[in-house]
């Protein structure tokens, strides 16, 4: 039962890190769409938000599988 549960919260913390990384690229292209000119710091944010929103995903993969 432990392990059912613990798959469940992996899935659901893939679901959201997808999720919320999709949101940050179609608000980035948004910004994008109504200032060209700052595509360079709209990137540089753009990354590095997914990659906070990557690493919490990740964590919660492996506190999943450790709870387990």
């Amino acid at each position: 039962m432990g392990g059912s549960i613990a798959a469940i919260g992996m899935g659901l913390a893939v679901i959201g890190a997808g999720i919320g990384i999709g949101q940050i690229g179609g608000k980035a292209m948004e910004a994008i769409a109504r200032q060209p000119e700052a595509v360079g710091d709209i990137r540089a944010n753009m990354i590095l938000t997914a990659a906070l929103v990557e690493g919490a995903a990740l964590i919660a993969i492996v506190m999943a599988y450790l709870v387990k």
